[in-house]
């Protein structure tokens, strides 16, 4: 997906991230941190299932990329870790509060790096819906909350 600015209001509490030089980010990707850099949601390691992706994604999410990363570059890139973003979703209907997690790619092998979906668990989470959509619309507002930087949402850490 190109590069696509989703935040939609909200203070970002934006942290500088180091980034791996051998991949592309892009703006508006679901971000984690792994060994001290910022990577986007769909160079995770398949974890064989879809809540097993979610659930390691959400422990070690770190937010949402603010800027582009080229592929060769490794200049740290701005990741916003709060915030209200709005993300492509399958068609379903969103109440406030509602938890949401990184959604997985059609053929079940990565997460995709800017699309979500609602999750049955805390620990799935990456954020919760700040937009009430009663009818199926095909993107949802998700407030999210970084587990790196604030714990993530609760349940998915230390604040259970």
């Amino acid at each position: 997906m190109a590069d696509r600015m989703r935040w939609r209001f909200g203070d970002t509490r934006s942290v500088v991230a180091a980034v791996y030089p051998g991949e592309l980010i892009e703006i508006g990707d679901l971000v984690y941190l792994e060994n001290g850099v910022a990577r986007s949601a769909g160079t995770q390691a398949d974890q064989g299932t879809e809540a097993a992706n979610q659930q390691l994604f959400a422990g070690r999410f770190l937010g949402v990329a603010m800027q582009r990363s080229p592929l060769g570059d490794d200049r740290p890139i701005r990741v916003a870790a709060a915030g209200v973003f709005e993300f492509p979703c399958p068609g379903e209907s969103f109440e406030l509060g509602d938890w949401i997690g990184a959604d997985e790619a059609d053929d079940g092998t990565r997460l995709e790096n800017q699309r979500v979906t609602k999750v049955a668990q805390a620990a799935l989470a990456l954020g919760r819906v700040a937009k009430r959509a009663p009818q199926p619309v095909g993107t949802v507002w998700v407030e999210i909350c970084s587990t790196v930087m604030s714990g993530g949402v609760k349940g998915t850490t230390a604040n259970s």
